[in-house]
């Protein structure tokens, strides 16, 4: 019964839509030339997030799905990057975007997702307790190999400081959509999404605002502009290229916590039912 009440409470899907047509960062980057890119492939459009069995299944929308590096995937255009908050505390930093969250607190999980392989990282101290996780560096063509997934007890050489590899992420091309099946543990979660401009020639797979260069080049007005060409942020916010903060979308709201409140509610209940039964005993005396 109790599993039954907790499947329900974290059954809801997650939808946050994203305002179309702002895949320009502050408004003035300039995408590359070489290969050719349209702003739709990069252009995110909505977010989803709903538990899957025992992991989560996020659906990130876009304007249209490019393959300009012609992956095996169907898709290359971006590099999308979800950030997790699962619980208290967390790592602030959004990684190799530029960018830092807004407000307190921080996220425990990272997904990367690239055309030419995506993973899955947690942050150490969060192990044992509420969920968590962080990056790792996107594969690139050259460096991409079959797939081997990391069990989820176990680190690899190429784990960061503080973090740890989990499982490789199940992704899949629906349409204009990307299909994302991890191994996060089912809850209600709150949310941070970048996508940037994928480039096989740098080691973490992002290319990088610059002031200058060639048609191959992703130019931006200002020296050290952040990565990302899009976020997921409410109509408006505009702080993610201003003062490189950006806002979590969702809640957190773990499945460790639901466990705990309906493990409360149960014993209240049984301690009501046991107060009733003496009553009425003693009632009939």
């Amino acid at each position: 019964m109790l599993a039954r009440v907790l499947s329900l409470l974290t059954a809801a899907l997650l939808t946050i839509p994203d305002p179309a047509g702002d895949a320009r960062g502050d408004g003035g980057y300039l995408l590359p030339q070489r290969p050719a890119l349209t702003q739709d492939a990069l252009d995110l459009r909505s977010f989803s997030a709903q538990p899957q069995g025992s992991g989560m299944r996020f659906t990130v929308s876009f304007g249209q799905l490019g393959n300009p590096w012609n992956a095996p995937s169907g898709f290359s255009a971006g590099v999308t990057d979800i950030f997790i908050k699962t619980g208290l505390g967390g790592q602030t930093r959004l990684d190799d975007t530029g960018l830092r969250v807004r407000g307190p607190g921080g996220w425990q999980y990272h997904l990367r997702i690239t055309g030419f392989g995506s993973t899955l990282t947690q942050v150490r101290e969060f192990q044992g307790q509420t969920p968590s996780a962080q990056n790792q560096p996107a594969q690139t063509p050259a460096a991409q190999t079959t797939s081997a997934q990391t069990p989820s007890d176990q680190t690899t050489p190429a784990d960061a400081p503080g973090l740890r590899t989990l499982a490789e992420p199940d992704v899949r091309v629906e349409g204009t959509r990307l299909v994302i099946d991890a191994a996060v543990p089912p809850g209600t979660y709150a949310y941070w999404v970048t996508n940037s401009v994928y480039t096989p020639l740098s080691r973490d797979g992002l290319l990088r605002p610059t002031q200058t260069g060639g048609p191959t080049a992703l130019k931006a007005g200002q020296a050290d502009a952040p990565t990302p060409v899009d976020v997921l942020a409410a109509p408006g916010d505009t702080r993610a290229f201003t003062d490189r903060t950006l806002a979590a979308q969702g809640q957190t709201r773990d499945l460790s916590t639901l466990i705990l409140a309906g493990t409360g509610l149960l014993g209240l209940l049984v301690t009501l039912g046991a107060t009733l039964a003496v009553w009425r005993r003693t009632g009939h005396r």
